[in-house]
């Protein structure tokens, strides 16, 4: 996720942008969460789609490590 992914995120929320601040309110902190939640539930999807349609008969092992491996980029 880039981080002009994540200020948009958070300006779809709602959020006010103070300088180098956003201020979220309790229920725009939530929304906001979620938003980041299920972008990066879809990411971690695709890395399993990917190995499906490779037809490179996947371990859960083998997906779990790839998804892993995309907090190291």
């Amino acid at each position: 996720m880039t981080q002009d992914e994540i200020i948009e995120m958070a300006l779809v929320v709602g959020t006010i942008e103070d300088g180098d601040f956003f201020v979220f309110k309790h229920h725009e902190l939530e929304a906001f969460a979620k938003l980041v939640a299920a972008k990066e539930r879809e990411a971690c999807a695709k890395v399993c789609d990917s190995f499906q349609a490779r037809d490179v008969g996947m371990q859960p092992a083998e997906c779990a490590g790839a998804i892993r491996a995309r907090g190291d980029y």
